[in-house]
């Protein structure tokens, strides 16, 4: 499905924020929001269905920390099959009843550790967690596997390894937060340059750019990795600036107005799948879909 569509649309465009989404929904911080798939699947499903309604043709499951290391945060570290298996069967539900083809890409966040010698998680450690998740992803039916918001090689390494056991394509993003680096240090042309060096039958099926420090360092990013793997679909998904706390809670400052904007400058510069992350709204979305159409 997410190959299909990819080459007959030629752009996709992706879904915005679940978290930030579900915090505006009660969500209290701390609580793990993998839960809900199983605890109060409705408003998951409300969410997938208000990016899709604003035009999303890929929306991410709400299995971002559904691995091992992350759900033990929370004593929850024996559910990590139930929890992500729920997300993806949310995520099939609605994108079936969306009278139009979505593909469903299983959220893979980091593992929230760092890597030897750094931090304590050795490279099989790692595939390990990576793969208990990928597992029940894929067995529920999901379409890509969809790993963001990493940061090093290591890790890099370790969940493209998982992701190359089963018979889905893998997409991958990088947050590129500090002065243009990954907080690890990566630079977007070199996450270009790895991609452009794997043997064509290694590479993952997308990479690119999520979350970071607002439209224009995305976009920066995005492009580099374009300019260093020019064969590749990337991916630009932003956040929405750095979030300020006013009136008792967070607010991002880059609203669905300079969303349009933001969209075609992404197709210029190379990208085929297009997004938003932290703070981003249906309303954002919808900018992005409308710009798309006219472009």
């Amino acid at each position: 499905m997410f190959r299909e569509l990819l080459e007959r649309k030629g752009v996709l465009v992706a879904d915005g924020a679940m978290g930030t989404t579900l915090f505006g929904m009660g969500l209290e911080s701390g609580d793990c929001p993998e839960r809900l798939n199983l605890e109060q699947p409705e408003m998951i499903s409300e969410v997938h269905r208000r990016f899709v309604d604003a035009g999303a043709d890929l929306l991410l499951t709400n299995t971002f920390g559904g691995n091992r290391r992350r759900l033990a945060l929370h004593g929850l570290e024996d559910r990590v099959a139930e929890f992500n298996r729920a997300g993806v069967a949310i995520g099939r539900k609605v994108a079936s009843d969306a009278g139009r083809a979505v593909a469903v890409a299983a959220d893979v966040g980091p593992t929230g550790d760092l890597f030897e010698p750094l931090g304590p998680l050795s490279h099989g450690e790692g595939v390990e967690v990576f793969r208990e998740q990928m597992e029940a992803l894929v067995e529920a039916g999901a379409d890509v596997l969809w790993i963001e918001t990493l940061s090093s090689w290591e890790e890099i390494a370790a969940a493209t390894r998982a992701a190359a056991a089963f018979d889905v394509p893998c997409a991958v993003t990088l947050s590129f937060d500090t002065n243009g680096r990954t907080m690890m240090g990566l630079r977007p042309s070199e996450f270009g340059q790895w991609w452009a060096a794997l043997p064509p039958d290694g590479r993952p099926a997308a990479l690119g750019a999520n979350c970071g420090t607002g439209l224009e360092e995305a976009l920066e990013a995005a492009a580099d990795i374009v300019d260093h793997a020019k064969e590749a679909c990337v991916i630009v998904k932003s956040n929405c600036g750095i979030p300020v706390y006013e009136g008792g809670g967070l607010t991002y400052p880059q609203g669905p107005d300079l969303m349009a904007s933001y969209a075609r400058r992404a197709v210029e510069a190379g990208c085929r799948i297009i997004g938003a992350c932290c703070g981003s709204t249906p309303l954002h979305i919808r900018e992005i879909r409308s710009a798309l159409a006219t472009s």
